[in-house]
């Protein structure tokens, strides 16, 4: 918990071990956190070094904590400011890199990157860097970046990040991919799943994308878009993949496919007994069913099919396989 501002673990469970017993000598310390007695002592060394720790003066020997409120409140304002720093700094180098531009117009939209460990490191910088929300379309023959499987998804997703994913059905077909696909799906992340996508892609806020620019065999390389028209042309083409595809539901059995919206056994009765020629009221009855009930259902099959009227609906329920005729 205290990492952020610098400590590890061990420091860290020293502080807390010496404000739970109030002081200790080093052979205590020692055996309450399992460590040798010089790496005791030179954990004690840094908590002193930062202000969190030191050595009593009524008792030689034995080490006292600091106030909580007060060292570990010097430490944070410290953080802060060093993170305040930071930022400024960043803001003041991309202006720079702005203006050292040589078409920055042009830069600022569309920029190459080259080699594998290039595009990966962009790939994880465009998801710690994200906010909102990342989409991605994933392939099955990753070649810089290795599908959803890295610690900064996991970051992002931690933070509140939302994700929206569509897959290759071929990432479904090794262990490993439904292994990854599991996990995705417990962190509260939407995947779907289509036979094919049409590119790898990677969208972070809707302000940022990562497309690939070389074919397989060729060294990898990918573009960095920006806000601009080729932005929303990607958006676009996510959103088009998105609505087509299954999404993939974690349940008992595991991961499954479901269609969305898809009509259930009720609404295939109540359709087949409509295409049969019997009425709301009649199927109602048949059913046992209410008849707003019924006429809720046939209403949300017409939205769901982009139907106008009955008849319509019919023929779509034919098309989509929703109903048979007996041959």
């Amino acid at each position: 918990m205290l990492a952020a501002i610098g400590l590890d673990d061990t420091h860290e469970a020293a502080y807390r071990t010496l404000v739970a017993v109030g002081a200790a000598d080093v052979p205590d310390l020692a055996r309450r956190l399992r460590l040798a007695e010089r790496e005791a002592e030179q954990t004690l060394r840094l908590l002193e070094a930062r202000g969190l720790a030191a050595q009593s003066p009524a008792r030689p020997g034995r080490w006292v904590a600091a106030p909580p409120g007060v060292a570990l409140g010097a430490l944070l304002t410290q953080r802060r400011h060093e993170l305040e720093q930071a930022e400024l700094t960043a803001v003041l180098l991309s202006e720079e890199y702005r203006a050292a531009a040589a078409e920055p117009a042009v830069h600022d939209l569309v920029e190459v990157v080259s080699g594998a460990a290039a595009v990966a490191q962009r790939f994880l910088q465009l998801q710690l860097g994200a906010t909102d929300e990342v989409c991605a379309l994933v392939t099955g023959n990753p070649v810089a970046v290795t599908g959803m499987e890295n610690d900064a998804e996991e970051q992002a997703a931690g933070r509140g990040v939302r994700y929206r994913v569509v897959v290759e059905r071929a990432v479904l077909d090794p262990p490993d991919g439904i292994t990854e696909l599991t996990a995705a799906l417990r962190r509260d992340e939407q995947v779907r799943v289509v036979d094919r996508v049409p590119t790898k892609l990677v969208v972070a806020d809707r302000s940022l994308a990562l497309v690939p620019l070389t074919a397989r065999a060729a060294e990898p390389a990918a573009l960095v878009v920006h806000a601009s028209g080729l932005l929303e042309l990607l958006c676009g083409l996510f959103e088009s993949v998105w609505r087509d595809a299954l999404p993939l539901r974690l349940g008992g059995a595991g991961v499954s496919e479901r269609a969305p919206d898809a009509p259930d056994g009720e609404d295939l009765e109540i359709l087949s007994l409509l295409l049969a020629g019997l009425t709301d009221v009649s199927v109602a009855k048949q059913l046992d069913l209410g008849l707003r009930t019924v006429q809720r259902r046939v209403k949300r099959l017409m939205e769901l099919t982009g139907s106008s009227t009955r008849l319509q609906l019919g023929w779509h329920a034919y098309e989509r396989g929703w109903v048979a005729r007996e041959r």
